[in-house]
């Protein structure tokens, strides 16, 4: 189907094993023993903020399940979501929200 043999394939998958190994391995290999700088700190601080929005904008923009369509029902989930999170400053209620606006959005709007 892909035109690439067995061979090929299993040589790809260990080239990635050993490469996300090599990753891990040297921040916690190299520097697991060492105390990291202050600036370091403050920057991986940041890490959990920038990669959820990251992962949450593509869904919401152009979600697969309208083939990349924007989407009114995402839109508003996201909305609130953003909101109760600013306002309440709980991860978990943001969340909730925005699952129960989304799937309430849906059934009322299709």
């Amino acid at each position: 189907m892909t035109g690439y043999s067995d061979a090929t394939i299993w040589l790809i998958i260990l080239t990635v094993a050993l490469g996300t190994y090599g990753l891990r391995w040297s921040f916690l290999g190299v520097f697991g023993s060492r105390p990291m700088p202050l600036w370091a700190q403050r920057l991986l601080r940041y890490t959990a903020v920038g990669v959820l929005p990251a992962i949450v904008a593509p869904l919401v923009v152009w979600p697969a399940a309208t083939h990349g369509q924007p989407d009114p029902a995402r839109m508003i989930a996201a909305a609130v979501a953003v909101a109760v999170g600013v306002a309440t400053r709980n991860v978990l209620a943001a969340i909730l929200s925005g699952m129960a606006t989304l799937y309430a959005a849906l059934y009322l709007i299709t």
